[in-house]
């Protein structure tokens, strides 16, 4: 890393009015309770400061988001003409999703003119950009919900932008343009604020055992869908991640930050960042790091507030508020404050020392203005470094692989899926005009070999803007500088998708061809024409939008088969977990039957089949057994206190979001007294198991599942059961004694390497090819290996008699990413996941969890299997 940088710059915290702020923050809050200003509305004439409109001062109380809007408002409307409000979309629970743009009058007057023009730089749009244009800084507040205080400091910082009497940030004005989310998750955020201003003290309650300083599940980090949309920048899972990314684009920012809090003895954080950076990380980016520390720096000292820089929290994985900005050409940064959701307005620390509100306010406050100046001061090389950054990657791209190749052979549905994906990215794509010899890293293999690319196959090139963030998500094995990492350590897009792909050392140019369509196959439309009636419709069985069209098929009340043998009906090939739907057995749907099957076809983009008769040319005819019925199960899942909640709501967002199909939540704390036999299936995610099915409730769970019940256990679910009475799942057995004693020095290590004597037992999100039974229900659609993205040591033995073991790890199964020497010893010769019968019943065992963060999109079918087709 270069040393930071030493030119001295005069850095103040802004404007009199702006100290005044700080002082009012620090020693005049009035404690709840207290006689306040009246609130003011926002039809009054004059620029009102936060605590005249709202009618209390920043830091005595948690605002409503709906205040924090109507303020926002308040601000634009009254800004002199410095800012317009722009809406971006809405949250799942219909809250409005905004940004504001601050600039100079003169610019606000060209505004659209500069964001082109930036794109221009960046080669994203055609023409020349204008030769002096001010930098563009985008700051982001209150992505997790119950680290409030950044939306609160919000609004005092959109106050001092709009102060037209406050010259230090009108000047850093005609060199910036401020694009302002005021907060990124409104959901999470009222669903803290509600909650802490029902339970505080009238006069709040310093101590860490009251009530408002225990926040109950799930807590108001995530989203409604119990997301971390901090980890859902590059995947964009989430509605709200969809929506801000795409307007995110439209503008690619110079500098890019992000205000978060984290434990309450924990003093401030800021750039530059630590260990380890991603090799995409420019010089440039490092350096401009530093330089923005310094800032932070200066304006921190002065108020001799504590802080500290370079430690915890890194830049690697790419999905975040630093990283994914800083891989679209920016200067990526985090912000953190001590306190989140326990401290409420005010908490007691270890030190003896009382944190306020007001307090964390301020640093909040401090941080984004000296971000803006720094910025305003710094446009000229900010401006000229985002040129020579998108230049580079579309002339001289980083990176050992110049094309990354996506086999025609691929599923379809998975190929449309990704082709998506990379549009939203603005990352370029073409097909490759004819047959080619090369070499080449092949995924599967994991080897560089001899590779045969196609007519067809789909070629992404190095050679264009977003070079770098392509390689990023391609990369089979990215480079880790430092094991000690915040988060996964592998994501490369084919294992994310189970898709057949290569990386390669030369450049290829796919020529541009439109996709395949997707729906009912022409040849299928044909024959419906030339025969009639057809005798039945015939999908295959390969990914999510499969699983949708079941989901639907079933709810509409169309009787669906699946073939759990390979077969082979005029002239095509079939593979196990086929869907087949006879016109026998739904007769009642009269011709509403062919209606609806086209129509959800078309809907969800899957290709069907008509055929005209039952009989296979090889294996079982339509009639045979082995062709069976798929039941519309009734879902409980299990959420509340002992779940965790992102666990949770990765089943819950899968199943309304993705699939379509109806599941009931039920209550951990309620969970003991429901009649079970309501339920055919019951979903256990990730969690602590112990108070939630103690010995007694656990003997009832075992007796549902041997009435004909099916018990899906995940992660910590699963390990919960393992090793307990009638249950096959069991741990392998700890080192031996004989092997201790043989190392007797081995327990004995030193204090300060006991964070990296840790990670030996740590898996970092490694890939791990997982060998299958795919003759199983629970691996059709699926090959002889499946890619999981794997984040726990498993160490289970393989199950015995009465137990399927269908996805195991044998030795040398890791793929890509970090695995720690203890974990990779635990991680060979393990069971993932399989079946288990238990009287009429079936438990199924699910060491990994295939719905992770909803962007490992080759886990969902498995997922639906589990659910539809195992023990019907």
């Amino acid at each position: 890393m270069k040393k930071p940088a030493t030119r001295r710059t005069k850095v103040c915290t802004g404007s009199i009015q702006s100290l005044f702020f700080l002082l009012a923050l620090l020693f005049g809050s009035p404690a709840a309770g207290q006689a306040q200003t009246a609130p003011v509305t926002a039809a009054a004439s004059a620029l009102l400061t936060p605590a005249q409109f709202l009618g209390y001062p920043l830091g005595a109380n948690f605002t409503p988001h709906s205040e924090l809007l109507r303020y926002v408002d308040h601000v634009v409307q009254h800004s002199g003409g410095r800012m317009r409000l722009q809406s971006y979309g809405r949250t799942y629970e219909n809250r409005p999703l905004e940004v504001v743009q601050i600039a100079s009058p003169e610019n606000l007057s060209r505004l659209d003119e500069i964001r082109r023009n930036n794109l221009r730089r960046a080669g994203l749009e055609s023409g020349a950009a204008q030769a002096k244009d001010p930098a563009i800084v985008w700051l982001s507040y209150n992505i997790h919900g119950n680290e409030a205080v950044s939306s609160e400091a919000m609004m005092q910082v959109l106050y001092d932008l709009a102060n037209p009497q406050n010259q230090q940030t009108q000047q850093w004005l005609q060199n910036t343009v401020v694009l302002l989310d005021p907060c990124v998750n409104p959901d999470g955020r009222e669903r803290y604020a509600q909650w802490y201003n029902r339970v505080r003290n009238r006069t709040p309650n310093a101590s860490p055992y009251a009530w408002e300083h225990h926040e109950p599940w799930p807590g108001g980090r995530f989203n409604h869908y119990y997301f971390d949309l901090n980890r859902d920048w590059a995947w964009q899972t989430q509605q709200e991640s969809k929506q801000r990314v795409a307007l995110y684009s439209q503008w690619l920012p110079q500098v890019h930050a992000d205000f978060h809090e984290m434990g309450v003895d924990n003093p401030y954080y800021f750039s530059p960042a630590a260990k380890p950076f991603h090799a995409d990380i420019t010089p440039f980016q490092r350096e401009f790091q530093n330089t923005i520390g310094e800032y932070n720096r200066k304006v921190f000292d002065q108020n001799n507030w504590l802080y500290f820089t370079r430690e915890t929290y890194d830049l690697f994985y790419p999905s975040y508020g630093d990283t994914y900005p800083s891989f679209n050409g920016a200067i990526g940064m985090t912000y953190e404050q001590g306190g989140a959701g326990r401290a409420g307005v005010q908490i007691a620390k270890a030190d003896g020392d009382t944190l306020t509100l007001a307090q964390r306010i301020a640093h909040h406050h401090a941080a984004s203005l000296a971000t803006i100046q720094a910025t305003a001061e710094r446009h000229d090389p900010l401006v000229r470094e985002f040129e020579k950054y998108y230049t580079t990657a579309r002339t001289k791209p980083g990176g050992e692989y110049k094309t990354y190749v996506l086999a025609a052979t691929n599923d379809p549905g998975q190929l449309e899926s990704l082709r998506k994906y990379l549009e939203r990215q603005q990352i370029s794509y073409g097909y490759a005009p004819r047959k080619l010899r090369t070499k080449g890293f092949n995924y599967a293999t994991g080897k560089n070999e001899t590779v045969e690319v196609q007519p067809r196959d789909l070629i992404v090139s190095m050679y264009q803007p977003k070079s770098t963030l392509v390689k990023v998500l391609f990369e089979p094995r990215p480079a880790l500088e430092d094991s000690l990492t915040y988060d996964i350590t592998a994501w490369a897009l084919p294992y994310a998708y189970g898709l057949q792909a290569y990386a390669l050392k030369e450049q290829l140019r796919g020529a541009n061809a439109a996709s395949p369509a997707p729906g009912i196959a022409p040849a299928a439309r044909g024959a419906q024409a030339a025969a009639g009636t057809p005798y039945a419709y015939v999908a295959r069985w390969t990914n999510v939008q499969d699983l949708r069209f079941l989901s639907q098929l079933l709810q509409k009340k169309v009787k669906v088969r699946v073939a759990e043998l390979p077969f082979e009906a005029e002239g095509q090939k079939y593979q196990a977990g086929t869907l087949v739907i006879t016109r026998t057995g739904n007769e009642n749907l009269g011709p509403r039957f062919d209606q609806i099957v086209r129509a959800q076809a078309d809907s969800m983009g899957v290709r069907v089949q008509s055929v005209r008769s039952g009989f296979s040319t090889t294996g079982a005819d339509f009639g045979s057994s082995s062709v069976r019925y798929v039941k519309q199960p009734t879902v409980g899942l299990v959420a509340g206190e002992g779940i965790s909640p992102t666990a949770f709501g990765e089943v819950w967002h899968f199943f309304e979001q993705q699939i379509g199909y109806p599941v009931t939540v039920l209550g951990t704390d309620y969970l003991n007294s429901i009649p079970l036999q309501k339920f055919d299936v019951l979903i256990l995610p990730d969690g602590n198991y112990a108070d939630i099915y103690p010995e007694k409730s656990l003997e009832n769970l075992k007796a549902w599942v041997r009435a004909g019940g099916k018990l899906i256990a995940m992660e910590g679910a699963a390990a919960y059961l393992a090793n307990r009475k009638d249950f096959l799942l069991k741990t392998k057995p700890a080192d031996s004694a004989a092997a201790k004693k043989a190392a007797p020095y081995a327990s004995l290590r030193r204090y300060a390497d006991s964070e990296r004597r840790q990670i030996e037992e740590r898996v970092q999100g490694s890939v791990y090819r997982v060998q299958l039974d795919n003759t199983h229900p629970l691996a059709f659609g699926y090959g002889s290996t499946y890619y999981a993205l794997v984040r726990d040591t498993l160490n289970y033995r393989f199950l015995g008699e009465g137990g399927w073991n269908v996805g195991i790890l044998k030795k040398e199964g890791s793929a890509a990413g970090f695995t720690g020497r203890r974990a990779r010893q635990k991680l060979t010769d393990t069971f993932v996941l399989g079946t288990q019968e238990m009287g009429r019943g079936q438990v199924v065992y699910l060491g990994d969890n295939p719905l992770f963060r909803g962007f490992w999109q080759g886990g969902k079918l498995l997922f639906g299997n589990a659910l539809f087709f195992v023990g019907q």
